[in-house]
């Protein structure tokens, strides 16, 4: 597999950028998106996971080495998601027009922004706490957006999540089926927030693969 770093130059400056893929055919390509954790090891892990499974994994430094407090900016997210978009378009082992984001935690809902974005494939949000409350720089909730997504959706939640309640899922859910928006929503009733990490000493195993597994069919659905 070929690894690389480089950066994109986003609307508040170089973004680093860790790019994994099989070799240099066209691919579909799928931009990973940080938490709270940032941009680390794991989430290079789950980039190589992308590339190893056939697409172009393309991770993005969108708060730019700094914390959620310091480093997220509402007003600039769907600009660092296009910019992103574009700059993969013109490379040559990416299949142009087919880009998905994928995020966690609060990159849940930067990539639940990024689907009302055209020229988006899918979105992927796994435990997305930010979605139906305030951004962390006190931006409003993506959810109000519902409307304007364009892309199918795939909304990944532990039932034992503490930072994400039933009633807030169900909202997305409700919002998300009134204004006729195609969503996967999978809820593991057993596991907890960050459960796909898999650095933090997880014993879910089973919902690890059968997440990974939903998210592969749902990229092969979306890119087809």
């Amino acid at each position: 597999m070929i690894t690389e770093k480089t950066t994109i130059n986003g609307p508040r400056g170089p973004m680093p950028t860790y790019i994994a893929r099989r070799d240099d055919t066209p691919r579909p390509a799928v931009i990973v998106l940080e938490g709270i954790y940032g941009f680390d090891d794991e989430l290079r892990r789950i980039t190589d996971l992308v590339g190893n499974a056939g697409y172009v994994g393309c991770a993005i430094d969108y708060l730019r080495g700094q914390d959620v407090a310091q480093g997220f900016h509402t007003a600039t997210m769907a600009d660092d998601i296009a910019i992103t978009r574009d700059w993969l378009n013109e490379q040559k082992y990416v299949a142009h027009g087919k880009i998905a984001a994928w995020g966690f935690g609060v990159g849940g809902a930067v990539a639940f922004i990024g689907a009302t974005l055209p020229g988006m494939s899918a979105a992927i949000a796994f435990y997305g706490q930010s979605i139906t409350k305030g951004l962390p720089d006190g931006g409003d909730a993506p959810i109000k957006d519902a409307d304007a997504i364009r892309t199918p959706l795939l909304l990944v939640y532990g039932g034992a999540d503490t930072e994400i309640s039933q009633a807030e899922i169900d909202r997305i859910r409700t919002r998300l089926n009134a204004a006729g928006k195609s969503a996967d929503v999978q809820i593991y009733p057993t596991v907890g927030h960050s459960f796909f990490r898999q650095d933090l000493g997880t014993v879910a195993t089973r919902e690890i693969a059968d997440a990974w597994d939903r998210v592969v069919s749902f990229l092969k659905r979306s890119f087809a």
